[in-house]
Order: structure tokens, then sequence, then C-alpha cells
């Protein structure tokens, strides 16, 4: 059996357990010894991050052979269109090549706390969300694939990861889940523990 810690990963922190330039890191939310993150969430992204101290399963989970699709809420810059959408599922071509088709759908504002800090009115008053899964891990693809169609990304939440759900978890937060022995093609779940709160 492995464990696996889903994790909010709040704005404004590393996706890393130590950081020389003072800024906030794992460290700050969460106390687990020999645990890394199996992937990355950038910096100024918020969202679900998964960390294991299980070196096979974190290589499954990040790989991108394991193909583990990734949703992702995306505040964007002004009313997306039927048009823009449309693209994004279809793939559209950025400067390292086309984008594989994703799953896009307009969204209602998701039930989550506010960015600290929050987005500026004044600067953004039309605002709207889209619900975007890909199957890719490029360097800031979904900033890269939203500002290509014409709306650019003001806040990005990460929401799943293949199976794995963000749920209710606050900016912080993380919950512990112990699996059955990984199969090749399945990551089976065991049982959850109750959710942590950051730490202090």
């Amino acid at each position: 059996m492995s464990t696996l810690y889903l994790l909010h990963k709040p704005y404004r922190m590393l996706s890393q357990f130590t950081d020389n330039q003072g800024r906030a890191t794992l460290a700050d939310v969460i106390n687990a010894p020999g645990v890394y993150a199996a992937g990355r969430l950038d910096y100024d992204s918020e969202g679900l991050l998964l960390l294991s101290d299980d070196g096979s399963l974190i290589h499954r989970i990040a790989h991108p052979r394991h193909k583990q699709p990734k949703t992702y809420w995306v505040q964007l810059e002004g009313c997306i269109s039927s048009e823009a959408i449309d693209a994004l599922k279809n793939g559209i071509t950025l400067k390292d090549g086309p984008t594989k088709p994703a799953k896009a759908r307009r969204m209602e504002a998701p039930a989550i706390a506010p960015r600290d800090p929050a987005i500026d009115p004044k600067r953004h008053p039309s605002t709207s969300w889209l619900e975007l899964t890909i199957s890719e891990g490029r360097n800031r693809q979904v900033r890269r694939m939203t500002a290509h169609v014409g709306f650019p990304t003001l806040r990005l939440i990460r929401a799943a990861i293949g199976p794995w759900q963000l749920g209710d978890l606050a900016p912080g937060e993380w919950r512990k889940e112990t699996l059955h022995a990984p199969r090749p093609t399945n990551l089976s779940k065991r049982g959850s523990s109750p959710r942590h709160r950051p730490m202090k």
C-alpha cells in the first residue's frame, strides 16, 4: 500500500519544501518527512497538488506517458466566446506545437475561497470561468492556451488530477489517502483521513 497526500496549494506558494529567496513553500502547510510532489503547480497557480513518499507512485502520477488528465477552473479576462471554446476543444497550435484536443466548457464561479490578494474588479470588470481538462503537461500550458484564443487567464485553480479531486479542501489544507498496491493501469483508493488545516 502507498500513502498519498492531497494538498490545496495556495496562490504564490512554491511546489517544493525549500527556497533561498524567502518565498512560501510546502513546508509552511504540511509536515510529512520524505514526501515529494508528484509533478508541480506554478507559483501563481492554485489547487490540487499530490504528494507521496512512494517514488514509483509519484512516477506513475507525474510522468507524461501515463497521461493523467488534469482539470482546471480558469477565471478569464472577458466573457469567453463559443468560438474560443471550440478552438480549445479541437486543439490549437502554440509555439511548441499543436495541443491535443481538450475538454472545455463554461462554468459558474466555483464555490472556493477568494484569492489573496483578490483580482481587482476595477482593472478586470468583465471576467468569465472555464473548466478545462487536458492530458498534457507543457510549461504554463493552460495560460498559453487561453491567451492564444484571446482570453488571458487571471486565476488558475487545478481541480482534479486523474481520479483525485480538490473537493472542499481550503487553501493550505490537506488530506491523506491510503492506496492499494498500484496496478499497471489503475491506482485504486483504499481510504482517506480527515483533512488537515495549514500549520501555524
